[in-house]
């Protein structure tokens, strides 16, 4: 091994360029088998485009679904389930038309399956009776809230509803918002989740089961969840039984409902499985045989154990991942990560237990440049530590780290320890980074995501805060040199702790909010109600709206704010960002607001993640006295 040289932190020279981050980087998601093939969608930045993939037969991946299809849905703004396997073919979403399409393999051309210029929106898609596809269905009639409805529809796969709207049979409707629904193996009893205005799913569910008649639901009832009880994916059992999730206990836990109606849990414990539906796909479990597959949040340095329950056999995953997504003789597929590997699609010998890769999240970029991970917890703030790793660098004698506090949006959200080429994009050029999981954060239990009800924007920002002095209280960072970064919700809470404290030195925010009233007014149906938690009802509580916007407060600026916005974000409208840098120039604050045309609520395209990288990156260094080595200067304004 060469020996180290010597360089002022965020100085050091690094193989993960903004290029080759973008480029090395795969989110691989929404896993089926098609026959007996393993098929996914993925991103892909350089076209702009999520397409269909599949396992080739010598190994590594190759593209099924050709430019320009889009498998994307856009039910609630943020999508899922936007394809399923059917019959041997692939139903999928084309985000450009939001129609349904079934694909019948490779060489063949996409046959339309829902009508063109009808509002229509479809997720969460899964096989419905013989010959259809079972979907959520979102209708956009108008620009009114009563013009926009969902119902849980049956779609033909023989196209025959591509010019006829009325093939395709409402099942059932009569909630805001309906999700993950599941037919029975027999097709004669149908489970969803349900939930309405002022609620989120992970705030108050309903799952309803109703029987199924010529292809409708006349009646149902609900038979888990309620005002004080989110519960989550309904999956049928072999015994005519009913699995769930259910917060009931404070921690989502899987139940059995079994065919009588009685109800005990599989596995009661102080962990979760289960998380926040923001959209439409998610598993937190699978059954399996005579048992569950499930992962648990904080699994990461677990070992892999085996529960016997009333002679139901649970597999817990090790991995710390995200969603199983289906099942066939003996074999499993799930996206997942753990604290040694990036976000990757794996496959799971459910009679042995072991794993096998199909793809990997990251390829082409050097595992050793990528930092440690650390779990803390500071005086009750739970925040994962990456440390500056670079095995070619290291810094002057006694010099301490500039580090860059990630703040993840929701604000129901929690982060992953993982391998993330965005994290590392940093720390291997002498840059750390505390990733914090505040307070309203899922993965702890109820009572910790409900600390910030009611105090959005105090409670996430002294959490913050409290994470990050702990980390230079312990002698890891240089406390002049702390940036804090994060988008949407997560931008609220930088723009916030900006300007209410003097902690950072320089903030970032990505399509993040800076007003919460013009949030309220003008934001999108899912979200709508969002904020009668976070802050309260408005216009009830319009001063508490007033005091907590940072617009408000932006007289309390004093350090450098770099924003980032996609122009066509109907979650965070543009005006959000401009709002706030009027305010930073009126104020004379070094700024720069990046605008991203064709991007909406997160970044996709292969230019901006290049761009937005590389523009945080020399901003960085400009305000905390770095020169990086390889990105061009951002200009800023005052």
């Amino acid at each position: 091994m060469e020996p180290q040289q010597t360089r002022p932190y965020g100085e050091w020279p690094s193989p993960l360029t903004a290029e080759a981050v973008a480029a090395g980087s795969h989110a691989p998601d929404e896993a089926r088998y098609v026959g007996d093939e393993a098929w996914w969608s993925e991103p892909v930045a350089a076209e702009g485009r999520t397409a269909l993939l599949r396992e080739a037969a010598g190994g590594g991946a190759e593209v099924v679904l050709p430019a320009p299809w889009n498998v994307r849905s856009g039910v609630h703004e943020y999508g899922g389930g936007a394809w399923t396997a059917v019959d041997g073919a692939a139903v999928f979403s084309h985000f450009a038309d939001h129609r349904l399409h079934r694909f019948d393999g490779p060489g063949s051309t996409p046959v339309p399956l829902t009508p063109a210029g009808l509002g229509f929106r479809f997720g969460g898609l899964v096989p419905g009776v013989p010959g259809h596809v079972l979907a959520v269905r979102e209708a956009h009639t108008g620009d009114g809230p009563g013009d926009l409805t969902r119902d849980l529809v049956l779609v033909p796969l023989d196209g025959s509803a591509a010019d006829d709207a009325g093939a395709v049979v409402s099942v059932v409707a009569g909630s805001r918002f309906l999700a993950q629904p599941r037919l029975d193996a027999e097709g004669r009893r149908l489970a969803w989740v349900a939930w309405d205005h002022p609620h989120m799913p992970w705030e108050a569910t309903e799952v309803c089961v109703g029987d199924l008649v010529d292809g409708r639901v006349e009646s149902w009832a609900a038979v888990a969840g309620g005002p004080q009880e989110s519960a989550l994916q309904p999956e049928w059992l072999p015994d005519g039984g009913l699995a769930f999730c259910s917060d009931r206990s404070g921690w989502w836990n899987l139940y059995r409902r079994g065919p009588h109606g009685d109800v005990r849990p599989v596995v009661a414990e102080e962990r979760e499985t289960g998380g926040p539906l923001w959209v439409l796909g998610t598993r937190w479990y699978l059954p399996q045989g005579d048992g569950f597959l499930v992962t648990s949040t904080l699994g990461a340095e677990e070992q892999r154990d085996v529960h016997a329950d009333g002679g139901h056999r649970l597999l817990r995953s090790d991995r710390s991942g995200t969603s199983w997504e289906d099942a066939r003789g003996g074999r499993a597929l799930l996206t997942d990560s753990s604290a040694g590997d990036p976000a990757s699609l794996w496959e799971l010998d459910t009679a042995t237990g072991a794993f096998r890769l199909v793809r990997a999240g990251v390829e082409g970029l050097p595992a050793e440049v990528f930092p440690a991970a650390e779990r803390r917890v500071f005086d009750g703030v739970h925040a994962v530590v990456y440390p500056p790793a670079n095995p070619g660098w290291r810094a002057p004698v006694g010099e301490l780290p500039p580090y860059v506090v990630l703040v993840h949006g929701g604000p129901t959200s929690q982060t992953l320890v993982r391998q993330n080429p965005a994290i590392a994009f940093y720390t291997s050029r002498g840059i750390g980074v505390l990733d914090v999981d505040y307070g309203g954060s899922t993965g702890y239990g109820r009572r910790y995501r409900q600390r910030l009800d009611g105090r959005w924007g105090v409670v996430d920002v002294e959490d913050v805060l409290t994470a990050v002095r702990g980390l230079v209280d312990a002698g890891l960072a240089d406390g002049d040199r702390l940036a804090i970064e994060g988008g949407s919700a997560g931008g609220w809470t930088v723009l916030a702790a900006l300007t209410r404290s003097d902690v950072f030195a320089a903030g970032i925010s990505k399509y993040g909010v800076a007003d919460a009233v013009a949030l309220a007014l003008d934001t999108h149906d899912f979200e709508a109600r969002y904020l009668d938690g976070l802050i309260g009802p408005y216009p009830e509580a319009a001063e508490v709206y007033a005091e907590r916007a940072p617009i408000n407060h932006v007289d309390g600026l004093s350090s450098p704010v770099l924003l980032l916005q996609g122009l066509d974000d109907r979650v965070v409208p543009p005006e959000q960002s401009r709002l706030f840098r009027d305010a930073a120039r009126q104020r004379g604050i070094p700024h720069a607001l990046i605008e991203f045309p064709g991007e909406g609520h997160g970044f996709r395209a292969k230019a901006t993640l290049i761009a937005s990288r590389e523009a945080s990156l020399s901003f960085l260094g400009q305000v905390m006295g770095f020169t990086p080595p390889d990105v061009p200067v951002l200009p800023l304004e005052r």
